[in-house]
């Protein structure tokens, strides 16, 4: 994959390459930042006083309408150099963390928020609810860091 033309392209377009990495970071304080909100509401920590959906309705399209064209670029960044991607354990720490928040809020959205009716004005959420928050608190703290520490690969295979 890394010797296609387009990966080619991307990786030695100056152009390209530096618009992909613009363009890919300043999303994530936004999108981060709403998304914490939510997962604290969860916990009980803020936002107590406004029910559960009111905080999803706010919130929910404006976290999507970001981690769209960050997935778009994150995976742009990926495909111009697939193998130096592969062989870093940061980026595989940083994978398995984003597929795991990704489940983690299918599980919630497909699950206990399915009965948000019963506790949506509780100023704390039910136990279920406050582990889905907590857990996607972590992995994004993780995400974020496995991110920054991919530029320093300390376990290089050679």
């Amino acid at each position: 994959m890394g010797t296609t033309p387009w990966s080619v392209g991307i990786h030695e377009s100056l152009l390209v390459y530096a618009h992909h990495r613009r363009h890919s970071r300043p999303r994530h304080p936004l999108f981060l930042e709403w998304s914490c909100w939510l997962d604290l509401r969860l916990l009980g920590i803020t936002l107590r006083s406004i029910p559960v959906t009111d905080v999803t309705r706010r919130l929910l399209p404006w976290t999507v309408a970001r981690i769209r064209p960050m997935t778009i670029t994150g995976l742009l960044l990926v495909y111009q150099e697939p193998m130096r991607a592969y062989d870093n354990l940061f980026f595989r720490a940083k994978a398995i963390m984003l597929a795991l928040a990704g489940l983690n809020a299918l599980a919630f959205h497909t699950g206990i928020y399915k009965r948000v009716a019963d506790w949506d004005s509780d100023p704390v959420a039910p136990f279920r609810a406050r582990m889905a928050g907590a857990f996607s608190l972590i992995l994004w703290l993780g995400v974020i860091v496995a991110g920054r520490l991919i530029a320093y690969n300390w376990f290089e295979k050679h």
